[in-house]
């Protein structure tokens, strides 16, 4: 499944992605880890008595009661050091360039330079971030777009310790590269782990993240385990939000119900709230004010506050859990809050808190777990949901549907229009794909926000463009939007099998 997605600015990316050499140091950590995990793994085989362990119907094959009485004389003679002693014509060079099987000089350079140029990025590039899950295994995957071609392919990815919840986007150096001159090139990883993990997105082969934000000391994490604590998550990291004014500032949210604050520089918390009364499920900076954040939960609360003085919050109430909440890019002063009732408000701060919304859309019959706005297009607002919809909104005057979609992503878990080319919309769900929407050659968008001109200029609507990640669509129930927020509700709840179509309507207050 795909859970998120994240875009990366034209430009930053380095031409030619160099490869990550192991160190000492992560070689120790390996090793470290993998014997971390064979203790687990003793402690838990210790839990299971011999006698389930000789019935398991998986190892019946291997005959574990005669195991120790078997012969292996002839196996222990082969581990001497004149293993290959009997086999005649064997060479043994000094040095691998030597060695003709290994070093096949002109033939080995020219795949070195096909690898190279298949690897290189190009300024034009426009780069998708795909967070993606399969048979249990999570990933970010950088992929390419190419509109003229209209591919979309994987450049490279890196694994991920747990399930990813949210991805953001980044510049600004940290790690190995933090005293280097410029911008970077990075993505923030929030997992059900409490931990936050930065990588270097110019950087082929990483097997550790740049910068961890969050403890790796697993007793103290035990001991506080789901309860707030000032220097740490202790429980799933729900959602980021990266300072662009102050560019080390990273907010985050999380299912310990706090709100945190940390300092790229030295990869510290330099301020936790703790003003939810439930899990912080939404985070946003202001798109001007760099101190003012704003925050929803499924406490059923959206909170605004100024990040130096949080004494000061004002509240405003919703119907269901929050799922998202943004800040209007083209009207500051207003934001929208999606929720789990499949409903958008959109709130002025000026009007203080507890204020009526301005306008409440009815975009769904299952919940918004998918929103964005067009960047430079006033009123072009785009949501998505657990109903495999995805649907355009013009909410400039009289808020209206504009149309709507079928991606053919399962539940829609992220939709994100590109910063550089804003008609394009990638969007991802929960059968494994990831699409992207050329929202420029549709009709019914043309004419509501092209006007009369772009309208009358007939163009062939283009298809949209993704990568199945698998070869068959993933129909696991496990998958759907529902099941997702009920683990990290730590309940039960199984999926929502209503699948009755929705009347899309506007309450103005």
């Amino acid at each position: 499944m795909i859970s998120a997605l994240a875009w990366v600015r034209k430009g930053v990316a380095a031409e030619r992605p160099s490869r990550h050499e192991m160190t000492e140091e992560e070689y120790a950590r390996l090793q470290t880890e993998a014997a971390s995990e064979i203790n687990d793994a003793k402690r838990e085989l210790k839990q299971t008595t011999d006698t389930e362990l000789l019935n398991d119907p998986a190892l019946k094959d291997f005959d574990l009661e005669h195991y120790d009485s078997e012969n292996s004389s002839d196996e222990e003679a082969q581990d001497g050091p004149h293993i290959f002693s009997n086999i005649k014509g064997l060479s043994f060079y000094a040095d691998d360039e030597q060695d003709p099987l290994i070093n096949n000089g002109e033939e080995d350079a020219e795949l070195e330079a096909e690898e190279a140029e298949e690897e290189r990025v190009f300024a034009t590039d426009n780069l998708l971030l795909v967070a993606k899950t399969e048979d249990d295994i999570s990933s970010i995957d950088m992929c390419v777009f190419d509109p003229e071609s209209d591919s979309l392919f994987v450049h490279h990815d890196f694994m991920l310790p747990a399930f990813p919840l949210q991805v953001t986007w980044l510049d600004y150096r940290v790690g190995r590269k933090a005293q280097m001159e410029g911008s970077g090139n990075y993505v923030a990883v929030a997992t059900f782990e409490p931990r936050i993990e930065i990588w270097d997105l110019d950087t082929l082969d990483a097997a550790y993240p740049d910068l961890v934000l969050g403890t790796m000391d697993k007793k103290a994490l035990r001991k506080a385990r789901g309860k707030p604590h000032k220097e740490f998550h202790t429980d799933a990291v729900m959602d980021m939000s990266w300072n662009k004014n102050v560019r080390n500032l990273l907010a985050s949210s999380s299912a310990d119900t706090t709100v945190k604050l940390w300092d790229l520089s030295t990869a510290v918390c330099v301020q936790s709230y703790e003003h939810h009364g439930d899990k912080v499920q939404a985070v946003q900076w202001h798109p001007s004010d760099s101190s003012v954040l704003l925050t929803g939960g499924y406490d059923k609360r959206v909170s605004v506050f100024d990040s130096r003085a949080p004494g000061a919050i004002s509240w405003w109430k919703v119907d269901a859990d929050v799922e998202s909440v943004m800040w209007d890019v083209h009207s500051p002063n207003h934001f929208y809050v999606a929720t789990d009732s499949g409903l958008v408000r959109y709130f002025d701060v000026r009007m203080g808190e507890n204020s009526a919304p301005v306008f409440t859309l009815v975009a769904h019959d299952e919940a918004v777990s998918a929103m964005d706005q067009h960047p430079h297009m006033a009123g072009m607002l785009v949501t998505g949901s657990s109903d495999e919809t995805v649907k355009v909104w013009d909410v400039r005057n009289k808020p209206s549907m504009v149309m709507s979609r079928n991606p053919d992503v399962g539940s829609v878990f992220s939709a994100k229009f590109c910063p550089d080319e804003p008609m394009l919309l990638a969007m991802g769900g929960s059968n494994g794909e990831s699409k992207i929407w050329d929202m420029a050659t549709t009709m019914q968008i043309r004419s509501v926000f092209g006007g009369a001109a772009v309208a009358s200029v007939v163009v062939e609507e283009k298809p949209m463009v993704g990568i199945q990640n698998d070869e068959d669509k993933d129909d696991d129930p496990e998958n759907t939007h529902e099941a997702v927020i009920a683990e990290m509700r730590g309940s039960g709840a199984q999926p929502n099998d209503d699948d009755s179509d929705s009347d899309e309507s506007m309450d103005s207050d």
